[in-house]
């Protein structure tokens, strides 16, 4: 069982950075890759960012890609996901995932564990 607990999120102004955790519980972390994907109101599931196992390969969806980074930390269990500038578009709940691989994919059926999720509101 895995248990995945997100936090950082809040309001900004376009332009602004914020910083998002998520804190994983359960044993063997480092044994699966993690995503980050992200919810509009009245917009479907959308993937962000995901990292592999190691940390060694990431990849972004065209949308952030260049703005954002995903990064890890295995000593600590945790995921980030550095935004930079935000745009009111990037508004939405945003949640972090634990892959079924270590291989980091894009499709939220390649994650089984899906913490609550975190808002970000982004303001023009």
């Amino acid at each position: 069982q895995v248990q995945l607990v997100e936090s950082g999120g809040g309001l900004v102004q376009a332009g602004g950075s914020l910083r998002l955790s998520c804190a994983a519980s359960g044993r063997s972390f480092s044994n699966y890759a993690m995503g980050w994907f992200r919810q509009a109101p009245g917009k479907e599931h959308e993937f962000v960012a995901a990292i592999n196992w190691s940390g060694g390969r990431t990849t972004y969806a065209n949308s952030v890609k260049g703005r954002f980074t995903i990064s890890r930390d295995n000593a600590k269990n945790t995921v980030h996901l550095q935004m930079n500038s935000l745009q009111p578009e990037d508004t939405a709940v945003y949640y972090c995932a634990k892959a079924r691989s270590i291989w980091e994919v894009t499709t939220s059926t390649g994650y089984d564990y899906w913490g609550q999720g975190t808002q970000v509101t982004v303001s023009s």
